[in-house]
């Protein structure tokens, strides 16, 4: 089968086509035949090397998939066989014709959505739907969304205020950002182009950090003292928050690392189902910004790096 390996770290370039053998399902798998896969901006942090990462090389890279049951592992419901599932592959293996995921963390595609549609919204809105409830909105809270037209915060953004945010403040890229975070429901939208963006700020209950770097610090200058709280899920400026135990006892705020298996245990086993749900129901928006052949996926993590999307890009076989 065709799949885009990685066989050292580096630029866009070190992605390529190769034929490598098909997967077959270990105890507990399905193997999907690919109809999309999805592309992450943490997967070109993979693949440069940026983001710390368990990376056997040569590797496949890719986390998500939809597409057909072909085959199915021990333990699995034969009953899965020529379904259309999305789901995860917990890590790796995606960029390819075919892909095994665990059958626990494959979902059926709503009837009212297409497969590409499940596969950009499944995982970015399961994503923000638990940052929201681990946020805790009491109601009549201020938060801000950093990245808030990201794959995720966009999610957060257009949701906050279902979870009773009482004012949503985002931060953007570029001005046709800016007015897409508008349009999710942002009241204010702040240009993280300016180093100095955090200055702009009023004063917050609760940030979803996903920067990092040195701005997360001087994010938490502006949280509510004794009761703000850091939601800290992402590093987009390449570089991990800039925060320390000492900065959280000094204003008595808390942070929140979500992160690691417990977290993706909850994500992937609640939210994500729950986030399929809201799409068939029409209560979310998956956002697809184009497609690609899978033989551009250098081209697709120049799209991502390029910071211009304002949705999912996808590979297809």
């Amino acid at each position: 089968m065709r799949a885009i390996q990685l066989d050292a770290t580096g630029g866009p370039e070190a992605l390529r086509l190769v034929d490598v053998p098909r997967p077959h399902p270990a105890a507990g798998q399905v193997v999907v035949r690919t109809r999309a896969i999805g592309v992450s901006y943490a997967e070109t942090q993979i693949r440069s090397g940026a983001m710390p990462f368990p990376l056997p090389l040569p590797a496949v890279l890719g986390a998500e998939a939809v597409g057909e049951v072909v085959e199915v592992g021990e333990g699995v419901d034969d009953g899965l066989l020529g379904t259309v599932r999305v789901g995860v592959t917990g890590g790796l293996g995606a960029y390819a014709e075919y892909a095994a995921l665990p059958a626990a963390m494959t979902c059926p595609v709503p009837e009212t959505v297409t497969p590409l549609e499940a596969l950009a919204g499944a995982a970015p809105g399961a994503i923000a739907l638990g940052l929201l409830h681990r946020a805790r909105l009491e109601g009549g809270e201020t938060v801000l969304v950093e990245a808030g037209t990201s794959a995720v915060g966009g999610y957060v953004t257009q949701h906050a205020k279902e979870f009773r945010a009482a004012r949503v403040i985002a931060t953007a890229g570029s001005p046709a950002k800016r007015q897409r975070a508008l349009d999710l429901g942002a009241d204010l939208v702040i240009g993280h182009d300016d180093p100095d963006w955090p200055d702009e700020l009023p004063e917050i209950d609760v940030v979803f950090e996903s920067i990092g770097g040195a701005s997360a610090r001087r994010v938490l200058d502006r949280l509510v003292p004794g009761t703000g709280r850091m939601l800290y899920y992402g590093m987009l400026s390449g570089e991990p928050a800039a925060v320390t135990v000492a900065d959280l006892l000094e204003r008595g705020v808390t942070a929140i690392g979500c992160s690691g298996p417990g977290w993706a245990g909850q994500v992937f086993g609640t939210h994500y189902p729950e986030m399929l749900a809201r799409l068939g129901s029409g209560r979310s928006r998956a956002f697809v910004d184009g497609t690609l052949p899978l033989a551009e996926a250098a081209e697709a993590h120049r799209r991502l790096e390029s910071r211009a999307l304002t949705g999912r890009v996808l590979l297809v076989p």
